[in-house]
């Protein structure tokens, strides 16, 4: 069972360093539904498959909603400047991410005996990821995604202290409304015809 969970981390580690350095906007999307496979691989150790299962549908949820949201706006993204550069910064700033999950994720399972190791792992590293994707971009499909990805992050720890079905409901709540303000503001960015989104 422990080696189903370190794949899990695996999962969760790919996919988020897949977010911070892809350019397209359907494999964003598509590694954010991976990432919340990965995610509810850790939560069905704490949680019933019930509630484990509305984490990963909302997550494929908001998933839908901002692609969807994307297709029918059809808003064209400029291409980043010096991207092979800010490909390599933004690798080297995920192995710095990976670095430090390292030398806290022990200390918080250590600390948290209900925490285990690689839930530990993964939540630190999905919460790391999403930050430093937050800090590196302003559009709107981007910044989205990183609070998706942080919140994914947040939800796995949580879930290791809480089993209550009336947080994952409000869990479950904050991670579609997070993806219907993204949907609103790329709609909102189409129709004023900003190119930030």
């Amino acid at each position: 069972m422990n080696i189903f969970n370190w794949v899990a981390v695996a999962i969760i580690m790919i996919s988020s360093t897949s977010l911070l350095v892809s350019r397209d906007w359907r494999w964003r999307l598509s590694m954010l539904a991976v990432l919340h496979f990965g995610i509810f691989s850790l939560v069905i150790r704490y949680w019933p498959l019930g509630m484990s299962a509305i984490k990963l549908i909302t997550g494929w949820m908001g998933c839908v909603i901002l692609g969807m949201t994307r297709l029918t706006t059809g808003v064209k993204l400029p291409d980043e400047e010096l991207w092979s550069q800010g490909r390599i910064f933004r690798l080297l700033a995920a192995g710095l991410i990976l670095a430090a999950t390292a030398a806290i994720a022990p200390a918080i399972s250590s600390r948290l005996s209900i925490i285990t190791l690689p839930v530990a792992w993964g939540g630190i590293l999905a919460i790391g990821m999403g930050l430093i994707h937050l800090g590196m971009t302003s559009q709107h499909s981007r910044v989205i995604v990183s609070l998706l990805t942080i919140l994914a992050g947040f939800e796995l720890l949580y879930a290791a202290v809480e089993a209550s079905i009336l947080v994952a409901a409000m869990l479950a709540i904050v991670d579609v409304g997070l993806a219907l303000v993204g949907a609103y503001l790329l709609s909102l960015s189409a129709a004023a015809g900003d190119d930030r989104t």
